[in-house]
């Protein structure tokens, strides 16, 4: 089957990418709002740039109801910084929770119950229970589309500052087992990441 993305409503093509870039990693992102509340929002087009400096990037899509920017990224066009947290497994429902569309002046912390903690660099606060937290700089922000419901920005952020649990960081590596993370499917479905496999990849080619 060929499908012309023109040919068809963003929905449809949203459907396509969500149900086949898979899994997603989960990046629960930390701001403030111009008077200080915070925020926290999920989102699940995130990934890393470069190590050097180390980039990471998020895509906050409009919403798709109304065309309107979520707060996290207007905060952070207010501020140029936010936190990035790592999701693990323990705190899935209440990473749930932040995925709601409150009100600007709505603490998701309080919905959700997860609990913040202060960071070193950067005024967002960081998410006590995520093992791994980046605090970031902001970058970039690269709009994306005709800035209707469905359009785009990414968030492109410089890390600052790695938070990193003692109980996953293991000879300078991280310890899949220990951290746990999930990954987005689409609806409402996430998975585990337990089954792994080994593939042997060659740097340079033989001479």
């Amino acid at each position: 089957m060929i499908i012309d993305p023109a040919n068809q409503s963003f929905k449809d093509n949203h459907k396509i990418m969500i149900g086949s870039i898979v899994p997603r990693p989960i990046a629960l992102v930390s701001t403030l709002s111009k008077d200080g509340t915070p925020n926290l929002a999920p989102f699940s087009y995130f990934n890393g740039v470069c190590a050097n400096p180390p980039t990471i990037m998020f895509a906050p899509s409009r919403r798709g109801y109304d065309g309107k920017v979520k707060d996290t990224l207007n905060n952070i066009r207010n501020n140029k910084e936010f936190v990035i947290n790592i999701v693990s497994e323990g705190f899935v429902d209440q990473m749930v929770k932040c995925s709601t569309d409150f009100e600007p002046d709505v603490n998701e912390f309080d919905i959700s119950e997860l609990t913040p903690a202060p960071s070193k660099k950067v005024g967002p606060s960081l998410v006590k229970e995520s093992k791994v937290n980046f605090e970031c700089e902001l970058n970039q922000i690269v709009e994306i589309g005709d800035g209707t419901a469905g359009s785009g920005f990414i968030v492109i952020g410089t890390v600052v500052l790695f938070h990193v649990d003692d109980s996953v960081f293991q000879d300078g590596r991280i310890n899949l087992e220990s951290l746990n993370p999930v990954g987005r499917l689409a609806g409402n479905n996430y998975t585990r990441i337990t089954d792994t496999f080994e593939s042997i990849r060659q740097i340079k080619p033989d001479r």
